[in-house]
């Protein structure tokens, strides 16, 4: 039976529950009045800022979650809390309202969504979004990673930015600049398999592609140039994504087509081995570097006995059989100084198993 009606325990018992602000934390060992109480929010700890006894755990931050990185604002505050980041890869400020206009839908709704997309209409974005989702699926469809796919887009826009490549073919332009990532990222990949993705024909794109080479060269020189008139050093190894790099070596085209011949680490390591002897020693001087390597890997393979035949190579290196025979005959004569000598002495290369040529 609760208390009588009119009583203070029963006008309490009505009263909704209210936080006592009078209330203190104090440190029990302290005993601090004002109390020095310090909230560590990355821990989640209530400690006494005097003598470091935790008083409570598992505290809840409730500032706010957002973070800037901006100067521009005012006292540095951001209170932004809507819309995705900024993407680099695209012009102006990104950030806008659409009006839609679904079927069914009034009249008026539909001015607005015309009226609404004539005046946000912007030509070089449209461009840019195209071409972005050309470069995507041209790196895909060759089994090329991302962050190769994000350079070439990159380097594009840097094209559309300065006008450089203004009544070239937009196709081949982006063909160029998916094989110049491709050197930057150090993922190989050859000339030819850059050219089978476009139907442009091949000395156009040839042209494009020193033509891009250059642009991005005196592009960075500009700016090492900018760089030293202001006391700073420049980068020697050029200014990341634009810097234009060496070629393919037949070394780095070894890794991949042996994964793609299902050959053992040691017969990639071998044909490794093989293809950068063969070029210091100028043995296929004059042939090109996915010829080289495709010698190479036939070569490592009869020696470490995973023997591939010249026919099993030409298709995945993308050479004809003979072309890799004719190359073979050239390495033969010369093998003793293109396979190091411990291959030989612990077993790991046999020149027994060498077919003849």
């Amino acid at each position: 039976m609760g208390p009588p009606l009119g009583t203070t325990a029963a006008l309490k018992a009505q009263e909704p529950w209210v936080e006592n602000l009078s209330l203190n934390l104090m440190c029990r060992e302290c005993k601090e009045d004002p109390p020095n109480i310090v909230e560590d929010f990355s821990a989640g700890d209530t400690i006494c800022g005097s003598c470091g006894l935790v008083l409570g755990d598992r505290i809840v931050d409730t500032r706010s979650e957002w973070r800037t990185f901006t100067n521009d604002d005012q006292n540095n505050d951001d209170p932004s809390r809507v819309g995705d980041g900024a993407n680099p890869l695209l012009n102006g400020a990104q950030l806008q309202t659409d009006i839609a206009f679904v079927g069914g839908a009034s009249a008026k709704s539909r001015d607005l969504s015309r009226a609404q997309n004539k005046a946000t209409h912007d030509k070089s974005t449209k461009t840019l979004l195209a071409a972005y989702k050309e470069i995507g699926s041209l790196c895909d469809g060759i089994g090329i990673p991302k962050n190769v796919s994000d350079t070439a887009k990159h380097l594009f826009k840097i094209t559309i930015d300065e006008n450089a490549f203004r009544g070239k073919s937009q196709e081949t332009v982006i063909a160029g600049c998916i094989f110049i990532a491709c050197r930057q990222c150090k993922v190989p990949r050859t000339f030819r398999e850059i050219f089978d993705l476009t139907k442009v024909s091949k000395p156009e794109i040839g042209r494009v592609f020193k033509a891009l080479e250059k642009f991005f060269n005196g592009r960075n020189e500009k700016t090492n140039a900018a760089i030293v008139e202001a006391g700073g050093i420049p980068d020697p190894n050029g200014s990341g994504f634009n810097a234009a790099v060496e070629s393919t070596t037949p070394k780095d085209l070894c890794l991949r087509f042996c994964s793609q011949l299902n050959l053992s680490q040691k017969c990639t390591t071998l044909s490794q081995d093989i293809a950068i002897r063969a070029e210091t020693t100028g043995d296929l001087a004059g042939r090109s570097p996915i010829s080289t390597a495709a010698a190479c890997i036939y070569m490592a393979s009869y020696l470490a006995g995973e023997a591939r035949s010249a026919k099993d190579v030409s298709i995945v290196a993308g050479v004809s059989d003979g072309t890799i025979r004719n190359a073979f005959k050239l390495m033969l004569p010369n093998k003793e100084r293109l396979v190091k000598p411990e291959w030989i002495a612990d077993g790991r290369a046999d020149f027994k198993r060498l077919p003849l040529a």
